[in-house]
Protein backbone atom coordinates (compact mmCIF):
# COMPACT_ATOMS: atom_id res chain seq x y z
CA UNK A 1 0.00 0.00 0.00
CA UNK A 2 1.15 3.51 -0.42
CA UNK A 3 1.05 4.19 3.18
CA UNK A 4 3.68 1.61 3.07
CA UNK A 5 6.17 3.65 1.41
CA UNK A 6 7.81 5.70 4.78
CA UNK A 7 8.35 2.42 6.67
CA UNK A 8 9.99 0.48 4.22
CA UNK A 9 12.34 3.06 3.41
CA UNK A 10 13.16 3.63 6.67
CA UNK A 11 13.79 -0.30 7.01
CA UNK A 12 16.31 -0.31 4.16
CA UNK A 13 18.03 2.57 5.09
CA UNK A 14 18.57 1.31 8.75
CA UNK A 15 19.81 -1.78 7.26
CA UNK A 16 22.32 -0.15 5.38
CA UNK A 17 23.50 2.34 7.88
CA UNK A 18 23.71 -0.67 10.32
CA UNK A 19 26.28 -2.33 8.00
CA UNK A 20 27.94 0.75 7.12
CA UNK A 21 27.07 0.62 3.41
CA UNK A 22 24.67 4.08 3.84
CA UNK A 23 26.33 5.39 0.22
CA UNK A 24 25.85 6.29 -3.01
CA UNK A 25 25.30 4.15 -5.82
CA UNK A 26 23.08 1.84 -3.30
CA UNK A 27 19.36 1.81 -2.82
CA UNK A 28 20.08 4.29 0.04
CA UNK A 29 20.15 7.13 -2.15
CA UNK A 30 17.91 5.75 -4.64
CA UNK A 31 14.96 8.11 -5.35
CA UNK A 32 12.98 5.16 -6.09
CA UNK A 33 13.06 3.64 -2.05
CA UNK A 34 10.52 6.18 -1.11
CA UNK A 35 7.96 4.82 -3.38
CA UNK A 36 7.82 1.77 -3.62
CA UNK A 37 4.44 1.00 -3.95
CA UNK A 38 4.65 2.99 -7.38
CA UNK A 39 7.53 1.29 -8.30
CA UNK A 40 6.47 -2.33 -8.21
CA UNK A 41 2.86 -1.60 -10.09
CA UNK A 42 4.65 -3.14 -13.16
CA UNK A 43 3.75 -6.26 -14.87
CA UNK A 44 6.34 -8.79 -13.34
CA UNK A 45 6.96 -7.10 -10.41
CA UNK A 46 5.91 -8.04 -6.80
CA UNK A 47 6.87 -7.09 -3.55
CA UNK A 48 6.37 -9.03 -0.42
CA UNK A 49 6.06 -6.66 3.22
CA UNK A 50 6.59 -8.28 6.39
CA UNK A 51 4.64 -6.60 9.34
CA UNK A 52 4.19 -7.93 12.66
CA UNK A 53 1.06 -5.88 14.93
CA UNK A 54 1.14 -3.32 12.71
CA UNK A 55 4.67 -2.50 12.46
CA UNK A 56 6.73 -3.37 8.81
CA UNK A 57 9.47 -4.93 9.90
CA UNK A 58 11.26 -5.84 6.28
CA UNK A 59 10.25 -7.06 2.68
CA UNK A 60 11.31 -8.52 -0.36
CA UNK A 61 10.60 -8.54 -4.07
CA UNK A 62 11.25 -8.96 -7.87
CA UNK A 63 11.57 -6.41 -10.53
CA UNK A 64 12.18 -7.05 -14.34
CA UNK A 65 15.04 -4.45 -14.62
CA UNK A 66 15.98 -2.56 -17.71
CA UNK A 67 19.05 -4.54 -19.36
CA UNK A 68 18.41 -7.90 -17.69
CA UNK A 69 16.99 -10.44 -20.92
CA UNK A 70 13.21 -11.38 -21.16
CA UNK A 71 14.08 -14.83 -19.18
CA UNK A 72 15.67 -12.83 -16.03
CA UNK A 73 14.04 -11.02 -13.25
CA UNK A 74 15.81 -9.40 -10.40
CA UNK A 75 15.51 -10.08 -6.69
CA UNK A 76 15.18 -6.69 -5.31
CA UNK A 77 15.52 -5.11 -1.92
CA UNK A 78 15.67 -7.75 0.81
CA UNK A 79 15.73 -5.82 4.15
CA UNK A 80 14.82 -7.10 7.30
CA UNK A 81 14.66 -5.22 10.94
CA UNK A 82 17.33 -6.70 12.92
CA UNK A 83 15.01 -8.16 15.29
CA UNK A 84 13.59 -10.21 12.27
CA UNK A 85 17.24 -11.49 11.24
CA UNK A 86 17.91 -14.98 11.99
CA UNK A 87 14.62 -16.83 12.31
CA UNK A 88 14.43 -18.31 9.13
CA UNK A 89 12.08 -14.97 7.45
CA UNK A 90 14.72 -13.80 5.04
CA UNK A 91 14.71 -16.92 2.85
CA UNK A 92 11.12 -17.70 3.38
CA UNK A 93 11.19 -14.60 1.67
CA UNK A 94 13.57 -15.59 -0.66
CA UNK A 95 11.51 -18.83 -1.26
CA UNK A 96 8.66 -16.90 -1.86
CA UNK A 97 10.16 -14.59 -4.74
CA UNK A 98 11.37 -17.87 -6.43
CA UNK A 99 8.13 -19.47 -6.56
CA UNK A 100 7.02 -16.51 -8.35
CA UNK A 101 9.77 -16.09 -10.49
CA UNK A 102 8.82 -19.81 -11.63
CA UNK A 103 5.31 -18.56 -11.96
CA UNK A 104 5.83 -15.90 -14.06
CA UNK A 105 7.14 -17.83 -16.37
CA UNK A 106 11.60 -16.32 -15.59
CA UNK A 107 14.65 -18.79 -16.46
CA UNK A 108 17.13 -16.78 -13.74
CA UNK A 109 16.84 -15.01 -10.72
CA UNK A 110 19.43 -12.23 -10.87
CA UNK A 111 21.10 -9.93 -7.36
CA UNK A 112 23.38 -7.61 -6.71
CA UNK A 113 24.42 -6.70 -3.05
CA UNK A 114 27.76 -5.60 -1.52
CA UNK A 115 30.08 -7.38 0.28
CA UNK A 116 29.12 -6.12 3.96
CA UNK A 117 25.84 -7.92 3.73
CA UNK A 118 27.39 -11.71 4.40
CA UNK A 119 24.68 -13.10 6.01
CA UNK A 120 22.83 -12.05 3.19
CA UNK A 121 24.99 -13.47 0.54
CA UNK A 122 25.60 -16.70 2.37
CA UNK A 123 21.74 -17.43 2.50
CA UNK A 124 21.78 -16.67 -1.24
CA UNK A 125 24.75 -18.92 -2.04
CA UNK A 126 22.13 -21.73 0.36
CA UNK A 127 19.54 -21.04 -2.03
CA UNK A 128 21.50 -21.81 -5.33
CA UNK A 129 23.09 -18.50 -5.99
CA UNK A 130 26.05 -18.58 -8.19
CA UNK A 131 28.53 -15.51 -7.54
CA UNK A 132 29.01 -13.65 -11.61
CA UNK A 133 32.14 -11.57 -12.61
CA UNK A 134 30.30 -8.23 -13.42
CA UNK A 135 26.85 -7.48 -13.33
CA UNK A 136 23.50 -7.56 -15.43
CA UNK A 137 21.33 -4.89 -16.49
CA UNK A 138 21.30 -1.63 -15.60
CA UNK A 139 19.79 -1.29 -11.68
CA UNK A 140 22.10 2.19 -11.53
CA UNK A 141 23.53 0.94 -8.52
CA UNK A 142 27.06 0.92 -9.01
CA UNK A 143 28.83 0.61 -5.47
CA UNK A 144 27.16 -3.11 -5.64
CA UNK A 145 30.24 -5.39 -6.36
CA UNK A 146 28.62 -8.39 -5.82
CA UNK A 147 26.36 -10.05 -8.18
CA UNK A 148 24.72 -13.16 -8.10
CA UNK A 149 22.54 -15.55 -10.40
CA UNK A 150 20.49 -18.57 -9.86
CA UNK A 151 18.89 -20.63 -12.76
CA UNK A 152 15.30 -22.06 -12.25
Amino acid sequence: MPTDNKSLAKVIREVLKEHGVDKPGTVYTDPTTDALYELFQKDKAVYWVVEDAGEILGGCGLYPTVGLNESCVELVKLYLSQTLRGKGIGKKLMLQCIEDAEAMGFNEVYLETLPELDNAIGLYEQLGFEQLDAPLGESGHFACNVWMLKRL
